[in-house]
């Protein structure tokens, strides 16, 4: 999507309605930060599951630490939000070095996942759920 210079680059992951927008700038020697919406990442996802789903692409390339990372998200529950986070980096570590591209697409981290809630039909009590039957 859109880059900005050779070691800042940003792009965009989503997932149902979560929609995460991804900032990367590259750091050379010391331990990068992650960021996501002012807070550490402990702090916004503090289900240790949670937090394990949004660094997969980092843990998967080795790159955990490397980089400064700068996240906002909105919109969505907090799963869908940290598996918006997972596609961003993803997208971004992608865009930077086209080497980690097999790893990324392999595992699935690039595709967007599309399943979205269905919507609720008339005469139904849900999108599928018929009211009950009576018979007399």
């Amino acid at each position: 999507m859109a880059t900005m210079t050779e070691k800042e680059m940003s792009n965009v992951g989503k997932r149902k309605t979560a929609v995460a927008r991804v900032y990367v700038r590259q750091r050379k020697g010391e331990l990068g930060t992650l960021n996501i919406n002012g807070r550490s990442l402990e702090e916004y996802f503090p289900r240790p599951a949670l937090q394990k789903i949004a660094l997969q692409s980092l843990d998967m390339t080795n790159t955990n630490g490397q980089y400064d990372i700068y996240i906002n998200v909105a919109g969505g529950g907090i799963s869908a939000q940290a598996s918006a986070v997972r596609h961003g980096i993803a997208k971004v570590l992608n865009d930077m070095d086209k080497a980690m591209r097999p790893a990324l697409k392999k595992a699935g981290f690039l595709t967007r996942d599309a399943r979205e809630v269905e919507r609720k039909k008339y005469g139904l009590a849900g999108a599928r759920r018929r009211y009950q039957f009576s018979k007399r």
